[in-house]
């Protein structure tokens, strides 16, 4: 039978940079978040967060960078099952030139990255996957960033 899907987003959401992002991920009752952030440690390069969508969820023997669909199938999440919300608050800090400029950026970020995801299971959210602490965080900044994503994401 078919059926028809909508999808619309923000244009901004293409800009390159250091970006954090949330996903919300619903299968029946069931909610989980999924915490990340453009801008790896692969290359000086920090691409926009609508970049990261296919990648994080293709399911192929050869993708890489599918760390979502890799956390959705270790809680036994079926992709294809889910209803997905991404919230994304940036671009944090600009793509940098090169890897020396990107390094202490992209740890920055990083850390940004593990206490929003320490703030959201706080809140009461199951969030999937590892967040490493690379380096300390601004606690204003992501302050700034909790709340933004409160807003968007709503009451727990």
């Amino acid at each position: 039978m078919l059926k028809s899907f909508a999808m619309s987003f923000d244009g901004a959401l293409l800009r390159r940079g250091f970006w954090l992002y949330v996903w919300r991920i619903k299968d029946g009752e069931r909610s989980v978040v999924y915490v990340g952030r453009t801008g790896d440690s692969s290359s000086p390069h920090a691409s926009s967060p609508f970049k990261r969508v296919g990648p994080h969820l293709d399911a192929s023997l050869t993708a890489k960078g599918n760390a979502l669909a890799r956390q959705l199938k270790k809680e036994g999440l079926l992709p294809e099952r889910c209803s997905f919300e991404m919230v994304a608050v940036g671009p944090v800090f600009p793509e940098q030139e090169d890897m020396d400029r990107h390094r202490p950026v992209r740890d920055k970020a990083a850390a940004l990255e593990r206490a929003l995801a320490d703030h959201l299971r706080r809140a009461g959210h199951e969030v999937l996957g590892n967040h490493p602490r690379l380096a300390q965080c601004d606690e204003v900044l992501c302050a700034q960033i909790c709340r933004l994503v409160d807003e968007k994401l709503g009451a727990r």
